[in-house]
C-alpha cells in the first residue's frame, strides 16, 4: 500500500505515490526546477514521505537552505552574518556612523569583525547616546574605517603612517597592514649623499633579514627594526637617531661609528666590536620588558654619556676608559666587566651586579647610588 501526498500547486492539484524521490521528481517537472529537498512549513527538513502530514505545507528546495518567506530573508541574513543595521562607534570621544557589515564583511577574521559579527557578543560597552565605546585613536581608526568601506588607503596630509600601522595590527586588518607597510617603505626619504657601493635601501623591518655594509656608511635616521646585521661592517658608519630595536649586531663591527641618540631597545651585540664608537643619548631601555644584550663587547673608550640602559647585559663586556657620566644603569649586568678608568660619576647603579668587575681608576663621584661591599668588585 502506497503513501498518498497532495501537491498544490498554481491553479493545480497533483497526487503523488511512493517514496520522496517520487515527490521531487513530480515537483522537479512541475516547477521546472531540480528539486534536491523538501521542508515543513517549519523549516523541518523532511526525509521520508510517511512524515507529511495532511495539513503541512511544504516547500521544495534545489539544496539552498531553507528560508521562511514570511521572514523576508532576514534568517538568511542572520546566517550568513550580513549584517546592514546602521550603528555610531565613540573612538576616543570622535563619532563614527557605518553599519555593520562595514565592519564585518571585508576583514571577517578581525578584532572588529568579531565585535560586532553577532550582537553583544562580546558586551560592548555603548555611552548615554548608545554608541559603542572603542578606546583607541580616532585619528589613526578613520583611514581603518574608510579602507573597510572601499578598500582604498587614504590618509589625509599630517597623519603619521605608523599609527595607523599600529591600530591596523590592533584591529587585525591584515590587508591593509601590507598597504601601510609599503607606504611607509616609499615615504623613507633616501639618504643625503649616499655612496655608491654603500647604499642600503629603505626596506620594512622584517625578522632575519641579513644586511651587509661597508665602512663609512650614512644610515642615520633609519629604521632599522629587527634586521640582522650579524657580522656586518659597519665601521665609522652614521647611525644617529636610527632604530635599531632588536637589531642583531652581535659581532658586528662598529668602530668609531656614530650612534648618538639611536633606539636600541631590545638590540644583541653580543661579542661586537664599539671601540671608539660615540653612544650618547643612546636608549637600551625597553619598556616591556626585553634585555638589551651587549655581552663581551668590546666598548673601549666609548661614549655613552646620558644614555638610558636600565637592565642591560654588559658581562664580561670591556669598557676601558669609557665615559658612562650620567648614565642610567639601574639593575644593570655588569659582573666581570672590565671597568678600568672609566667614567661613572652620575650614574644610577641601584641594584646592579658588579660581582668580579674592574673598576681599577674608575671615577664614581657624584654617583646616585654607592656601591656596596656585597656586589665584590675589585
Amino acid at each position: 500500500m502506497y503513501n498518498c501526498t497532495v501537491l498544490f500547486f498554481i491553479n493545480r492539484v497533483v497526487a503523488v505515490y511512493g517514496t520522496l524521490s517520487d515527490l521531487l521528481s513530480v515537483a522537479s517537472n512541475k516547477l521546472g526546477i531540480k528539486a534536491t529537498s523538501v521542508y515543513n512549513g517549519k523549516g523541518g527538513l523532511i526525509d521520508d514521505i510517511a512524515l507529511i502530514r495532511d495539513d503541512d505545507v511544504l516547500f521544495v528546495c534545489e539544496g539552498e537552505p531553507f528560508i521562511d518567506p514570511q521572514t523576508d530573508g532576514r534568517a538568511q541574513e542572520e546566517l550568513t552574518g550580513s549584517h546592514t543595521d546602521w550603528l555610531t562607534l565613540n573612538v576616543g570621544g570622535r563619532y563614527f556612523t557605518t553599519t555593520r557589515s562595514t565592519l564585518v564583511n571585508k576583514e571577517p577574521d578581525s578584532m572588529l569583525a568579531h565585535m560586532f559579527k553577532d550582537k553583544d557578543a562580546w558586551g560592548n560597552k555603548q555611552d548615554p547616546r548608545g554608541a559603542f565605546l572603542i578606546d583607541r585613536s580616532p585619528e589613526y581608526f578613520e583611514p581603518i574605517l574608510n579602507y573597510l568601506r572601499h578598500g582604498q588607503l587614504i590618509v589625509n596630509d599630517g597623519i603619521n603612517l605608523l599609527g595607523v600601522l599600529e591600530e591596523a595590527r590592533f584591529f587585525g586588518i591584515d590587508s591593509l597592514i601590507e598597504h601601510l607597510e609599503v607606504a611607509i617603505k616609499n615615504s623613507i626619504p633616501a639618504p643625503p649623499h649616499p655612496h655608491k657601493e654603500e647604499f642600503l635601501p629603505n626596506i620594512p623591518p622584517k625578522p632575519d633579514l641579513q644586511i651587509h655594509c661597508t665602512l663609512g656608511a650614512d644610515l642615520s635616521r633609519l629604521d632599522l627594526r629587527y634586521i640582522n646585521f650579524k657580522m656586518a661592517n659597519l665601521s665609522r658608519c652614521n647611525l644617529a637617531h636610527a632604530n635599531l630595536c632588536c637589531a642583531n649586531l652581535e659581532r658586528a663591527d662598529l668602530s668609531g661609528s656614530v650612534l648618538d641618540c639611536a633606539n636600541l631597545q631590545g638590540v644583541k651585540m653580543l661579542c661586537s666590536n664599539a671601540e671608539g664608537a660615540s653612544l650618547k643619548g643612546c636608549n637600551f631601555e625597553d619598556p616591556s620588558g626585553l634585555k638589551a644584550n651587549l655581552e663581551g663587547a668590546n666598548l673601549k673608550g666609548v661614549d655613552m654619556e646620558g644614555s638610558q640602559m636600565t637592565g642591560i647585559n654588559l658581562r664580561v663586556a670591556t669598557l676601558k676608559n669609557a665615559k658612562l657620566k650620567n648614565c642610567n644603569l639601574r639593575g644593570a649586568t655588569l659582573a666581570g666587566t672590565d671597568l678600568e678608568n672609566c667614567d661613572l660619576s652620575g650614574c644610577d647603579l641601584q641594584e646592579a651586579n658588579l660581582r668580579g668587575s674592574n673598576v681599577k681608576g674608575a671615577i664614581f663621584e657624584e654617583m646616585l647610588t654607592p656601591l656596596h661591599m656585597s656586589q665584590s668588585v675589585r
